[in-house]
């Protein structure tokens, strides 16, 4: 009997010790992190986040201060708003904060994760950046598409100027500028424009067109399952339904893609192929070299990645460009008159 309650003394006194040690580390270790608003069970943070998010957030800093964390669900955020602590994270320690969280586009969209804006940091995803640096924005590459986009912006000026002799109409430039800088692209990346009247196929254009533009539309969107993974499981608002659907019909447009160009490639001359090189042409060359690391998906994947991110950065270039030739253009207006 006596050793029983020996035991039963010693257990308790083992748990007690055990649950102490917990709650005292787990406070040294809160202590050490950014401070953080009242949260909610399960959900964190998330009942914060209002639209526009960009006020949310700047609220939230300007209350708790410059350093933040928020706890979204499963996914912890730090907020940082001010330039010393971002230069801090993205400078000093940028190799810490250069992984991507797994989410449910990068899984449907983004091959599992295997494209360059997907992918977490390691030899796979500086491989690619790699590529796409040598194949893309280098300055020999930029040479040698200036005659793209400057035909592409011929082509464009001359649609808006048939536009305007039609009579007083309303012209949307964002979208202009939208048009212009995918055709840009595309004509880098596989040779074709999918805007406009110099279109090879309307209809497939036509169908590219609403799969990019409805795949943007839910890559933007906010999906709780991202934070809460439980919901995924029920997919209650069908959005994995609906990446599966939209990849389905992006793979298979890349696709026949790369196997027209390979058919093209094959049946072309070497001086023929090198004097109309395409991005996609030295993804094929590249996996003659390594077929092991350039598959198909790679290929494709870079090449939607590709489309995606460079058609916002000639976006922002062309309206830069045409804002200030407007300035100039004012101000030499105001200084002759």
């Amino acid at each position: 009997m006596e050793n029983t309650y020996f035991y039963l003394y010693s257990l308790s006194t083992l748990v007690i010790i055990i649950i102490l040690f917990i709650k005292f580390s787990t406070r040294n270790k809160r202590s050490r992190l950014p401070p953080s608003p009242p949260s909610l069970p399960f959900i964190g943070h998330l009942h914060l986040l209002k639209e526009p998010i960009h006020r949310t957030l700047q609220s939230l800093s300007n209350k708790y201060g410059k350093v933040l964390l928020l706890n979204c669900g499963s996914r912890t955020i730090l907020l940082v708003s001010s330039p010393s602590a971002a230069e801090e994270c993205f400078t000093k320690n940028d190799i810490v904060f250069a992984n991507r969280p797994h989410t449910l586009a990068g899984k449907h969209f983004h091959y599992d994760h295997s494209t360059v804006a997907s992918a977490s940091y390691g030899d796979h995803w500086r491989n690619l950046r790699r590529v796409m640096t040598l194949e893309l924005f280098s300055s020999s590459r930029l040479a040698a598409y200036s005659t793209v986009r400057q035909d592409e912006i011929r082509l464009s000026v001359s649609e808006i100027k048939q536009s305007c002799e039609q009579g007083t109409r309303k012209i949307d430039l964002k979208s202009k500028f939208t048009e212009l800088s995918f055709n840009v692209m595309t004509m880098i990346l596989v040779g074709k424009r999918f805007y406009g009247d110099n279109v090879e196929d309307f209809g497939e254009a036509q169908r590219i067109r609403e799969v990019i533009r409805a795949a943007i539309h839910l890559c933007g969107a906010a999906n709780m399952g991202d934070f809460l993974p439980f919901v995924n499981s029920m997919d209650i608002l069908g959005v994995e339904k609906k990446m599966v659907g939209l990849m389905a019909k992006m793979d298979k447009f890349l696709q026949d893609l790369i196997e027209e160009r390979r058919r093209v490639l094959s049946e072309n001359s070497a001086t023929e192929r090198e004097s109309k090189k395409l991005v996609i042409d030295s993804l094929l060359g590249l996996q003659e070299t390594d077929s092991g690391f350039f598959t198909d998906e790679v290929i494709k994947g870079t090449t939607m990645v590709s489309i995606y991110i460079c058609t916002k950065l000639y976006m922002i270039c062309f309206v830069l460009c045409f804002q200030m030739n407007l300035y100039l253009m004012i101000g030499i207006y105001l200084y002759e008159s």
